[in-house]
């Protein structure tokens, strides 16, 4: 058993089974961030150049089009933001876009409609067949592997990229950024966007066909869209400043905009999976990443990280009421949910996957230049 150990730069640990640690007890993470993120990555007069070329082109290339980007609006920050950056700041016609999934928390849902209506943008929901999600959703909570908010996702940007490209709009606009994710979570933690994997646990564990429920794999994403679509992901929170307590403050002053406790805590099921699952059954707490980002990046005080670190990520209570709700829109018992967590864990391993092929797309992504995280 490895003796514990945790980096004495940031707060990733030994629960990140693969860490490495030099001489002076700083980890692979940190070393990762100075020498492969940090030297390239300047949000400056420069990084502002490279944007407004950017946004010329997109104008240039929609301006006969009603809209010419979209953004996936999921109520939190880097979403929030992003929207209203792009129409306020870069002055681009951007359509709001949301994935109704059933498990939005009411804070997110009033963020969504107070962006919307303030920056006069139109706002498209899709509502995914519930039925399918909350069978497909159920599968992986009775596969015993860490990742249960693999399907959401999924699911959320499968549907944004093929309402992208039914409205013929080319430009996606995301909120991924350095600046509060350059720690990615270990591949233990968060497995891939694996789509044969997802069919192999549902094919196992599911009940329902899966016939409208949006999917997107790994061809469809990386060749399909872009090469033959021509779709762009443009991520442009990295080509300008952007500290989190100062971009929570701008929102809430210019949209009555309210912040919640963790990061993507406007989901009860992600609130749940982070806050209590991942951590009671496989001892992995996402918030080590979330914070070790904010502290490389100089946002966070490392001892403040500690101390919060310390105390559970929300009440006990409202834990078990998030549990008895989930219980209930899946149809099963706390106390047969209560078994299921106590089951053998697993892992991504112990199902069909595509690990080889999504290690071989992040090489030479890292390669390109386009992914400088950790990647394991």
């Amino acid at each position: 058993m490895r003796e514990y150990q945790v980096c004495n730069n940031c707060v990733m640990d030994t629960s990140d089974s693969m860490i490495v640690f030099d001489e002076s007890g700083q980890c692979d993470h940190c070393k990762n961030y100075y020498q492969n993120i940090l030297p390239s990555w300047h949000p400056d007069e420069e990084s502002e150049k490279e944007l407004y070329s950017i946004v010329d082109n997109i104008k240039a290339d929609c301006k006969n089009k009603k809209y010419d980007c979209i953004v996936g609006l999921s109520g939190g920050v880097d979403s929030s933001y992003v929207a209203y950056y792009a129409k306020e700041k870069l002055g681009l016609r951007p359509l709001l876009y949301a994935v109704d999934t059933g498990w939005n928390m009411k804070v997110a849902d009033d963020n969504i409609r107070k962006i919307a209506e303030t920056l006069g943008c139109e706002l498209h929901i899709d509502r995914v067949p519930v039925n399918e999600l909350r069978d497909l959703q159920l599968a992986y909570f009775k596969s015993q592997v860490p990742y249960q908010d693999t399907v959401q996702d999924h699911v959320i940007f499968a549907s944004l990229y093929r309402y992208a490209q039914k409205m013929g709009i080319k430009y996606v606009l995301t909120g991924a950024n350095y600046s509060t994710e350059c720690v990615r979570e270990p591949i233990e933690w968060v497995y891939q966007n694996d789509l044969r994997q997802i069919k192999d646990i549902h094919k196992r564990f599911g009940t329902i066909p899966l016939k409208t429920l949006p999917t997107c794999g790994m061809f469809k994403y990386r060749l399909y869209y872009p090469l033959i679509k021509g779709m762009k992901v443009i991520k442009f929170l990295n080509l300008i400043p952007y500290l989190k307590e100062d971009i929570i403050r701008t929102l809430e002053e210019r949209f009555g905009w309210e912040r919640y406790k963790n990061k993507h805590y406007e989901s009860r099921f992600t609130r749940f999976y982070e806050g209590y699952w991942l951590i009671k059954k496989f001892g992995y707490d996402k918030r080590r990443a979330h914070f070790s980002s904010l502290i490389l990046t100089g946002q966070m005080d490392r001892e403040e990280a500690l101390r919060i670190l310390a105390e559970p990520p929300y009440p006990e209570e409202e834990a078990m009421e998030d549990m008895r709700i989930i219980c209930e829109d899946m149809g099963i018992s706390v106390d047969e949910f209560k078994q299921m967590m106590s089951g053998e864990n697993k892992t991504y391993e112990d199902y069909k996957n595509s690990a080889w092929l999504i290690e071989l797309a992040v090489r030479v992504a890292r390669f390109l230049g386009v992914e400088k995280r950790n990647f394991r």
